[in-house]
């Protein structure tokens, strides 16, 4: 029986961990072959695993990249080509918190480094693999930004500006290459039980983090975290010829929580 990924070519950034680790796993479930990307190769041998334990015919290759480093993206394109010929799919997905501050507060160099990641980084993703895709007629990608790009949070002068700009670059483009078969969206999660996300928990209550936790999600009406696997099959879908038609979208995925006064 035929699977919707069956002979497509998936790109992933930041697959070592979290919200890529679970699209990655979705995605082989469905027959893609998976160029898998993070700076931390301990993660992206993990991912690799936890594919296989899965999908145990599933195609892979590994690429260590820093994406705020243009040369390196190219590279993780270029290998992706080399390896498969094509990219049908790429996950754009990459990013960091960085420290909580308020804006006074905020250094130069940290708001530069979340900048240079969570923005930059995007943008050399689509520019690199824009060029392949235009080459082949056909493509799609979805950008990850954040509920944080859509509106203020507080503490996160450098996230909130990436995430922000993440969603204009997302619409900007998709704009330019409908015409080119190249449909571009972005998710904007809200809170996912990821590593990065504990992580800004330990930022705000230390070893009480779970407590805080608890208190952080009160406010959403479905009072939990999302499940990393819950992005898989939203991201597995909008890259799907199923939703070729979807162009231009930020899709929020944070359990309502945007909408509630």
């Amino acid at each position: 029986m035929s699977k919707r990924y069956d002979d497509k070519v998936v790109i992933i950034t930041g697959a070592g961990s979290g919200l890529g680790q679970a699209t990655a796993i979705q995605l082989a479930k469905e027959g893609a072959k998976l160029s898998l990307v993070d700076l931390n190769e301990d993660g992206l041998k993990e991912t690799k695993e936890k594919v296989l334990e899965l999908a145990p015919d599933a195609e892979t290759i590994l690429v260590k990249a820093d994406v705020s480093k243009e040369d390196e993206v190219k590279n993780y394109v270029d290998k992706t080509v080399e390896a498969f010929g094509k990219i049908d799919g790429f996950f754009n997905n990459a990013g960091v918190e960085g420290k909580q501050n308020m804006t006074e507060d905020y250094t130069s160099d940290e708001f530069r480094w979340v900048l240079d990641v969570n923005l930059n980084g995007v943008f050399y993703g689509m520019q690199h693999v824009l060029k392949v895709m235009k080459k082949q007629g056909y493509g799609s990608i979805l950008n990850c930004a954040s509920v944080g790009g859509i509106r203020g949070v507080g503490n996160q002068s450098g996230y909130a500006a990436s995430k922000h700009g993440v969603i204009g670059l997302t619409r900007n483009s998709a704009i330019e290459y409908g015409e080119h078969n190249i449909n571009i969206n972005a998710v904007a999660p809200g809170a996912f039980m990821t590593a990065m996300v504990e992580g800004s928990l330990r930022q705000m209550g230390g070893d009480n983090w779970e407590e805080v936790g608890k208190e952080f999600v009160k406010p959403n009406p479905m009072k939990r975290f999302g499940d990393p696997k819950e992005l898989g099959h939203t991201v597995a879908f909008l890259l799907s010829d199923e939703a070729k038609f979807i162009n231009a979208q930020v899709i929020t995925i944070d359990g309502g929580q945007s909408y509630k006064y």
